[in-house]
């Protein structure tokens, strides 16, 4: 009878310990057909040569999940996802002060959706790279330290594009080159963490930050595969390069991402997935320990779904760093989570490109901003080219590579510079490169010498401010509206904030964002006219899954 009593006991604490969630094994799938569809479509951004990555093992990530998940139903999910999907962080932040959700439990439900959708081959979008072994363990320690919290994004769970140095995690950059690169945390991250903030994972990028190949698609990368849009798997365009970080936030899988951007790379997909992307002043966010293009304009940025997410990712990573001269007296400790809904568009004056009100749904979006009150101001801008401004990423990723090769690359990194990589790629070429890197290429051939590389810094500088400059003096304009990425040629040059909040969509249900342009370190500005507009339209339609 001891016996049998004894087994019944052991049978229970069995079954008690089977995980609530197993995942099933993803296998990869013959694309083919798939990829003949695609070499007809109108668009060559996107003729897919690869969807599934040849590098990346899905399986290697459920394994990472799965432990953290292993108490967590469908059940749990479907109970938390009025807490959690589509909300705010501050709407998070009150449901976990009520008791109605922990740190714990949300960043789960986040686990949990990420292989909900990523582990299903309809409806997979290849927008998660890696995960944080210890993500929920961390998420737990946050409950119970909460008499810590000093900043709304403490506990939040965070995505990281996969060119900024996370510890426990590789930095890729979408590369097989960078397979097996660990380094410390970035600056920015460094700063996330300070203020409780909880890192999840890595998300995919268009390779290089779109610096390797010309006309390949925006989103493929050899390590993550080919991104894809969730308002239209394969229909529509991801946006480059930080397509990984906007597309996992219209899927809600986690409270807020980081993105990276040179010329368009945060515009373009934050546009595209229907999210708001900020590409700050560059300076007022660190570069340090980030894979670079340009250290004359590269800059990271937030992309969330609201904008008083975006303001609060903003200031969670803002800080002056010792190791990037860039951030030298940038404003400091700046909420810009404050105040927004003070700030009204009566009497803005928003000027207006001509040629853009060809575009319905921009030209609906300006109609918009008129009845609350703006002020709408068209002009014609001048004509300018930015000659040389391929010259100068070129020259200036031939040296900003190989300093972030030497100084922040694991020694399991055997690259040092563009060549290096460049005669690595040739290697199974089909693999690592399927559709070449013809801006590698470039970078190699670039003769220009230091004193003409100064020089090309400052005219490109100035062409992109007198673009912005002249309109905004002359008509006294507080900002400038842009459509997508169309004019994140000059803001680049200029080194001016964007901003871009979705304005609608198109007839085939393509988004289309409205980007915002003003001075330096004009970010409040930007985010509250930003939460203007999106208070007071509500464009954003979140997906339906």
């Amino acid at each position: 009878m001891r016996y049998l009593t004894f087994l019944l006991l052991l049978l229970t604490v069995a079954c008690r310990q089977q995980p609530k969630t197993v995942i099933s094994p993803w296998t990869t799938y013959d694309e083919s057909t798939e990829l003949a569809a695609s070499a007809k479509h109108e668009s060559p951004k996107l003729r897919y040569k690869l969807i599934q990555s040849k590098i990346l093992d899905k399986n290697d990530i459920w394994k990472c999940i799965a432990g953290q998940i292993a108490d967590f139903s469908e059940k749990d999910y479907q109970e938390l996802s009025p807490f959690i999907l589509d909300r705010d962080i501050n709407s998070i932040q009150s449901h976990i002060r009520s008791g109605e959700l922990t740190y714990e439990r949300l960043t789960q439900w986040y686990l949990y959706r990420i292989v909900k959708f990523e582990n299903d081959p309809e409806k997979f979008l290849n927008a998660i790279v890696a995960i944080n072994p210890n993500a929920v363990a961390e998420a737990r320690e946050s409950d119970k330290n909460k008499t810590a919290a000093d900043h709304p994004i403490y506990g939040m769970p965070i995505l990281l594009k996969d060119n900024i140095d996370a510890e426990g995690m590789p930095t890729t950059a979408g590369a097989v080159a960078l397979k097996n690169n660990r380094a410390p945390d970035a600056f920015i991250v460094e700063r996330i963490k300070e203020k409780g903030a909880v890192i999840l994972g890595k998300t995919n990028l268009s390779e290089w930050a779109n610096y390797l190949c010309l006309s390949c698609p925006n989103g493929y990368s050899a390590v993550g595969g080919q991104t894809l849009n969730p308002y239209g798997r394969k229909i529509f365009d991801t946006g480059g390069s930080s397509s990984g970080s906007a597309v996992a936030m219209a899927a809600n899988y986690a409270a807020a991402a980081v993105g990276t951007e040179t010329s368009g790379s945060i515009t373009s997909p934050s546009s595209a997935n229907s999210v708001v992307g900020l590409k700050p002043t560059v300076g007022l966010l660190s570069r340090s320990g980030i894979v670079p293009i340009s250290s004359t304009l590269d800059t990271p940025g937030p992309i969330t779904r609201n904008i008083s997410d975006n303001a609060l990712l903003l200031s969670a990573m803002s800080g002056e760093d010792s190791a990037d001269p860039a951030t030298k007296d940038i404003p400091k400790n700046k909420k810009y989570w404050e105040d927004l809904s003070a700030y009204s568009l009566k009497g803005v004056r928003l000027g207006i490109i001509k040629d853009y009100l060809k575009d319905s749904v921009y030209r609906q979006a300006v109609g918009k901003i008129v009845e609350m009150g703006g002020i709408a101001v068209e002009f014609e801008p001048e004509q300018s080219k930015l000659e040389g401004f391929g010259t100068l990423l070129n020259a200036d990723m031939k040296i900003d590579l190989a300093d972030y090769l030497n100084k922040y690359a694991s020694q399991e990194v055997p690259f040092r510079s563009v060549s290096d990589i460049s005669d690595f790629n040739k290697q199974d070429s089909l693999v690592k490169i399927p559709y070449g890197q013809a801006r590698f290429e470039g970078i190699l051939n670039e003769k220009i010498s230091g004193d003409e590389h100064a020089a090309l810094k400052n005219r490109l500088h100035q062409e992109g401010v007198s673009f912005f400059e002249i309109p905004m003096v002359k008509y006294q304009l507080d900002v400038i509206l842009s459509v997508n990425n169309r004019n994140a040629g000059f803001a680049a040059a200029a080194k001016y904030p964007c901003l871009t909040i979705p304005m609608g969509y198109r007839k085939s249900g393509e988004p289309a964002g409205l980007t915002l342009i003003t001075r330096p370190y004009q970010e409040d500005k930007l985010l509250k006219i930003g939460y203007g507009f999106e208070q007071g339209t509500k464009m954003r339609q979140p997906l339906r899954q």
